[in-house]
């Protein structure tokens, strides 16, 4: 007998995340470890678990992600974008609810490129008139 999976993407920053959702006893697992000790930081933590908490799945679904590229608060973004999509494809009833906590819109703000001439993105040397 096969267990119902439902897979989806999410990207945040340079983050690429993969969730899989599986009925199981609420085990969240990124990149094999547990979430709370690959995020390390407790709001992180909080982020990607919302939409399990506004949909009120967090000890019925066992989820595994695979999270690659940028930091912890961009996979955090990433896993969380993820997570909310599979809900939807397990339960289109979520999906309301969802977009209302703004779950469902990818976050497009990207690092802006340092500009030569300046010693950052927006940042100027100093004038000088004389």
């Amino acid at each position: 007998m096969e267990k119902e999976v439902f897979a989806a993407t999410g990207r945040r920053k340079e983050a690429v995340a993969r969730a899989v959702l599986t009925p199981g006893k609420g085990k969240f697992t990124i990149n094999g470890r547990d979430i709370m000790d690959y995020l390390q930081r407790d709001p992180l933590v909080e982020s990607a678990k919302q939409p399990l908490a506004i949909t009120e799945t967090l000890g019925t679904v066992d989820i595994h992600c695979k999270a690659r590229g940028g930091g912890k608060s961009g996979q955090s973004g990433a896993v969380r974008l993820a997570v909310s999509r599979a809900l939807i494809l397990m339960n289109p009833d979520f999906k309301q609810q969802l977009r209302e906590h703004g779950f469902l819109t990818r976050d497009a703000r990207e690092v802006e490129r340092k500009k030569y001439g300046q010693p950052k993105a927006r940042k100027r040397f100093q004038y000088s008139k004389r």
